[in-house]
């Protein structure tokens, strides 16, 4: 019987859940959960596979929300005062600086290695699908790193992570994200705040500074551009924000 269902049934489906107030995102995800049962039916009674073709819902295409450079600031120093050890504030400083001033992902800011130091003022960063990229390292964490690097109680050298946890191990993502979500509720910060923000913020900023798409979906390592093309609507919707508070007529 399952093998039988047709794109009708699937469409009559996802427009009862909609009906009963399920998102756009959530019901393409059911209906990819449902295509993988129907999938796992059909290898179950020794059959092909015959799933139907239906469209997912289209999901809304939601713009990133960068932070102000003084919260993206506040939020690193706020970090690294909260933190047990001073060598763990000089790290997590040094972290969050790092996503905020070069653009960096998280996985990508602990997968770097002590053997890129001393930092110079360009970083190798290895980003999605092993594709690597130079981003140049700005004074302000270049110095915050060799601040932590010299608190660090741990040998940092050769392929032992640059960022190390308390006990001088590879540190858990989590952690970074736990150490924001704290910062960001004793500053009064928007939920919006993570460190994957920091990255959008980065973008976003130098887009306003001026630089060109290219230049950005370089520093970003996006494989395609238009991954990159986003950051012109976060730029645009800023603009419009400040000409609807300000301009007498807006």
């Amino acid at each position: 019987m399952l093998t039988r269902i047709e794109a009708s049934d699937l469409r009559a489906f996802l427009a009862d859940r909609r009906a009963g107030g399920l998102g756009a995102a959530s019901a393409a995800r059911e209906l990819s959960g449902v295509r993988a049962f129907l999938r796992y039916a059909a290898e179950q009674q020794s059959v092909t596979a015959q799933l139907p073709r239906t469209r997912a819902p289209k999901r809304p295409r939601t713009l990133p929300r960068p932070a102000a450079p003084e919260d993206a600031v506040n939020l690193a120093e706020n970090s690294a005062e909260a933190a047990s050890e001073p060598w763990i504030g000089a790290r997590d400083f040094a972290i969050l600086l790092l996503l905020y001033g070069a653009g960096l992902r998280v996985a990508e800011a602990l997968s770097l290695t002590a053997n890129l130091l001393p930092i110079g003022t360009t970083l190798r960063v290895t980003g999605k699908r092993s594709k690597t990229r130079i981003v140049p390292i700005v004074a302000a964490v270049r110095e915050a790193i060799e601040n932590y690097v010299r608190q660090c109680p741990y040998p940092l050298s050769g392929e032992v992570p640059l960022f190390v946890g308390a006990r001088g191990g590879p540190l858990n993502p989590d952690l970074v994200r736990r150490a924001v979500a704290a910062a960001r509720r004793r500053l009064g910060l928007p939920d919006t705040l993570t460190p994957h923000a920091l990255r959008h913020s980065f973008a976003t900023h130098l887009l306003a500074g001026g630089a060109d798409l290219r230049s950005l979906q370089e520093l970003l390592g996006h494989a395609s551009l238009s991954s990159t093309q986003i950051y012109t609507a976060v730029d645009a919707a800023r603009l419009l924000d400040v000409y609807r508070h300000a301009h007498p007529r807006a």
